[in-house]
């Protein structure tokens, strides 16, 4: 995922002023950090704890896939 930021910043590093960019980025920030106050205390704690089971049981899945690919060949 890195590799494509870092694709698509060198695509538009010419279009769209240096400027321009750097304001986005800070105003970015602010409004996640706008959001977090908004939320319940511990919620972000949750949600990284159930995209990371979530990643895990995928995980799961695709090695189950990998060892039935494997036992028929």
């Amino acid at each position: 995922m890195a590799t494509k930021k870092s694709e698509n910043e060198k695509k538009f590093k010419h279009e769209i002023p240096e400027e321009t960019r750097e304001h986005y980025k800070k105003a970015r920030k602010e409004m996640r950090e706008a959001v977090k106050g908004l939320l319940p205390e511990g919620f972000l704690e949750h949600r990284r704890a159930a995209r990371k089971e979530m990643m895990l049981a995928v995980r799961s899945l695709l090695d189950a896939a990998i060892e039935k690919m494997e036992e028929k060949a």
